[in-house]
């Protein structure tokens, strides 16, 4: 038996099966609290981000969108692979939303971040809120880009939308937090309008967004901080 950690698993390698234009096919090597040795195959991804646009009304801007893997149209969130090196997800989620949907937002709120598909695939994405909407030229590129539609839809919909099937989980999850975020901040408003206003509190920047490293040949685990919770653009 080996030296890993009683109750850990270990990742010890990967060899590249295949390359592709964004992701990549790895065999992935691990090692169990036993000391066995076993394979899996993984899905590298670069990560993503996506986006919840919301306007001054309450409605959310979705865009529709065909899927190829799965042959029919979805109706989404505005999102995008984290394919420029380097680029803070604040950046690539404001370009995203401008190629997407032709919008500017003053504001993005971060909601979370998660793993889309943790079975298979390392992608991670990073959840925003977007608000103060602004138009802009979009810059929509690819096929199924060219040939997407922009819809807005009110947040109240987003149970019939879930009923409907006609959204992927990621839209759902950006769907849902943001109508609790909104939510919450109403009812903060409404507390704070019967309270006196405090003239010495000060609020502080959040934490910034911790970029999730590459695996290597250590014990498993996961940690990293949260991005700010919100962030204004110019």
């Amino acid at each position: 038996m080996s030296g890993a950690p009683a109750g850990r698993f270990r990742f010890c390698g990967e060899a590249t099966r295949a390359d592709g234009w964004r992701i990549r096919l790895v065999t992935a090597t691990f090692e169990a609290p036993d000391g066995e040795r076993f394979t899996r195959d993984v899905v590298r991804h670069p990560g993503a981000v996506a986006v919840v646009p919301v306007t001054a009304d309450g409605a959310v801007v979705l865009v529709r969108q065909y899927r190829g893997p799965v042959d029919r149209e979805l109706l989404e969130i505005p999102a995008g692979t984290r394919d420029v090196p380097g680029e803070p997800a604040e950046a690539t989620a404001e370009r995203e939303l401008q190629e997407e949907t032709g919008l500017r937002a003053s504001h993005l709120e971060h909601l979370c971040t998660f793993y889309n598909s943790p079975g298979f695939c390392d992608e991670e994405t990073v959840l925003f809120m977007a608000t103060g909407l602004q138009p802009v030229p979009d810059g929509r590129d690819g096929v199924e880009e060219r040939h997407m539609t922009v819809e807005e839809v009110p947040l109240a919909d987003v149970d019939r939308l879930v009923a409907q099937g006609t959204v992927d989980g990621q839209t759902l999850l950006g769907l849902l937090l943001a109508r609790e975020r909104l939510a919450g901040a109403t009812t903060g408003q409404r507390a704070a309008a019967g309270a006196a206003p405090d003239h010495d509190g000060a609020g502080g920047a959040g934490p910034e967004h911790e970029e999730a490293g590459g695996p290597g040949c250590e014990d498993g685990g996961a940690g990293g901080a949260a991005p700010e919770s919100e962030r204004a653009l110019r």
